[in-house]
């Protein structure tokens, strides 16, 4: 029987649990996919631990738990025209993607996975790779910017430095001491996040300043902003909401679609971006992987995989 990740309580991860129903089928318009792999997001953390946020999120008991996914073209609805059977693709289905089978749209959130790209990075794609083409468009972001990006080495920050990169921009990235070598190696300037962010910042640009910030994680990213004088209609926020993001744009993954998601996809498959993968899981470990999510210091992406 095909096995699917759900959760009847809140409050944990030890409430998700791997059980089995029965082969779901795809209706007129829609596509059924075999998934190889899926990536772990943050906003699953929040969903499954607060009913409050779950609610925010259009999230009901029992519930299915994770948002992206690769796998292979396995039925087609009646009437799609765009994917073939056995053709491998990538896409989100929200709260549904940590399963052997996902039912998706044609014309959803789902595109073909381009051959060079690895399952597991293609299955880590939607939700992080659409959220960093959203947010470093919002800046329009050239090479005389200086971007300050916090959370550098995880999922949307690790994509967001890079892009700005290519952008020709100047990239600092906020991440714990043992990404610091990874960063470089991607052209970011690595400092130290917590207390102090401010003037280390100063400290590794000498005479220049900061123009623009993506925020990936939280007020403390904002709080710098403001003291670095970033105006901050060129901060964009993630992480932060209400009062404590000042004014702060918001812009994130809603902003972008199929066409941004292939065109990083193309990026990543090219060699041209890098999108590390922290540490894969077999689906009856779905707990452990939320667990080394939760812990923090994560550089890239956790994923689970179904064989």
């Amino acid at each position: 029987m095909p096995r699917f990740v759900q959760f009847e309580e809140f409050g944990s991860r030890d409430y998700l649990q791997v059980v089995e129903r029965e082969r779901p089928w795809p209706g007129p318009g829609q596509i059924l996919v075999r998934v190889m792999a899926a990536g772990l997001n943050p906003m699953d953390i929040k969903a499954y631990r607060s009913e409050q946020a779950a609610a925010h999120m259009g999230v009901t008991l029992p519930s299915g738990i994770g948002q992206d996914f690769a796998g292979f073209v396995e039925e087609l609805g009646e009437g799609v025209t765009r994917f073939e059977m056995g053709q491998a693709v990538l896409g989100t289905a929200p709260f549904a993607a940590i399963a052997d089978f996902v039912v998706v749209p044609e014309d959803g959130q789902v595109i073909v996975k381009p051959d060079p790209l690895t399952f597991e990075v293609a299955g880590s794609l939607g939700v992080v790779g659409r959220t960093a083409m959203a947010t470093v468009h919002s800046l329009d972001l050239h090479e005389r910017d200086t971007v300050l990006v916090s959370a550098a080495a995880g999922g949307v920050g690790v994509l967001a430095a890079q892009l700005a990169v290519r952008c020709g921009a100047t990239v600092i990235g906020t991440a714990g001491e043992e990404n610091h070598e990874f960063l470089e190696a991607l052209g970011v300037i690595p400092v130290t996040y917590g207390d102090g962010l401010a003037q280390r910042v100063r400290d590794v640009l000498d005479d220049d300043h900061v123009t623009a910030v993506l925020d990936n994680h939280g007020a403390d990213t904002i709080e710098a902003a403001l003291e670095l004088s970033v105006p901050i209609e060129r901060v964009n926020t993630i992480a932060v909401f209400g009062p404590d993001a000042h004014g702060a744009r918001s812009v994130g993954g809603r902003a972008a679609g199929n066409t941004e998601l292939a065109e990083l996809a193309d990026l990543l498959a090219e060699n041209e971006l890098l999108l590390p993968i922290d540490s894969i899981f077999p689906i009856e470990r779905t707990v452990e992987a939320y667990g080394r999510l939760e812990g923090g210091h994560v550089r890239g992406k956790v994923v689970v995989v179904t064989d």
